[in-house]
């Protein structure tokens, strides 16, 4: 390992892991267990500005559980484990390994997906890899996988919309607040031809600064259940992999579920001719 790796996890006050790529922060996680879940803020752009954001721009209080990006599902054998409504929560268990790289940096974790009472449910193993996609380190690939194991009886997540990996980004790219746009792998562009549509990925994109276009585009793995997946998308800047929209997905000790996304984080345009390239190297990993 290099004396000074290019790319570091380091460790934050009040429970969070700063990724720092050239010695500039590029993301955090954060897993306070204060929290009702563990997510991650902010994703810095090319540009210097974030492209994700918390909550929405015009209900902060309702849609308080959009926090940037993040995982939950509002049904979980009958339990919800979405919103600020929830009777369930995703509680951070301990941290398994920080390793840092001049390619990658990677953080796994464990996390418990529990009632309120705290009965458990889920044990989730998180791995976050912060990894450049081009040499300057301008533009970014994050890859989070996820293993989850039913810790005694089966675990059903049920048909929802809602749920798993959910992604605000920033108020300025989106279609409705700013002069934003949405793309798939199909051909979809915006709310009218990507809600509930399959595809492998979906991208965001809209000016961070007054002259900066940077953009944010969400991975399904071909190995995932259901891909490609079904995409919950809003034009205020909301999309969602939604694991089960189609039918529900069961977890048991036996059969864990693995999940595999990525977040592509790209100066200009979300254009295919940009993201698909990005998507066909995150497919063969």
């Amino acid at each position: 390992m290099p004396k000074f790796p290019r790319i570091q996890i380091i460790p934050v006050p009040y429970e969070q892991l700063s990724f720092e790529l050239d010695m500039s922060e590029r993301l955090r996680y954060h897993y306070g267990r204060d929290l009702p879940m563990p997510f991650i803020f902010p994703v810095i752009g090319p540009a210097g500005r974030s492209v994700t954001r918390m909550s929405h721009p015009h209900d902060p209080v309702g849609h308080a559980h959009h926090r940037s990006v993040w995982i939950a599902h509002y049904r979980v054998n009958g339990m919800n484990f979405w919103d600020e409504a929830r009777v369930g929560r995703i509680r951070h268990e301990r941290i398994e390994l920080l390793k840092d790289g001049d390619e990658s940096a990677s953080a796994v974790v464990t996390n418990l997906w529990e009632t309120l009472a705290g009965v458990p449910l889920l044990r989730e193993r998180r791995t976050i890899t912060l990894q450049c996609v081009d040499d300057a380190g301008d533009e970014l690939l994050i890859e989070i996988i996820l293993e989850l194991t039913a810790i005694e009886r089966e675990v059903v997540f049920e048909q929802t919309p809602f749920g798993l990996l959910g992604v605000r980004v920033a108020k300025t790219m989106s279609v409705n607040d700013g002069d934003g746009i949405m793309r798939n792998s199909e051909g979809g562009v915006n709310e009218e031809q990507i809600l509930w549509k399959r595809a492998r990925w979906v991208d965001a994109s809209g000016y961070v600064t007054p002259v900066d276009v940077n953009g944010v585009a969400l991975m399904d793995h071909p190995s995932n259940p259901n891909h490609p997946t079904y995409f919950h998308v809003r034009n205020d800047g909301w999309m969602c992999a939604s694991l089960s929209y189609g039918e529900a997905v069961t977890v048991t000790q036996n059969e864990p579920l693995k999940l595999h996304y990525g977040l592509y984080v790209h100066g200009g345009d979300g254009v295919p001719e940009k993201v698909q390239p990005i998507w066909e190297r995150f497919a063969c990993r």
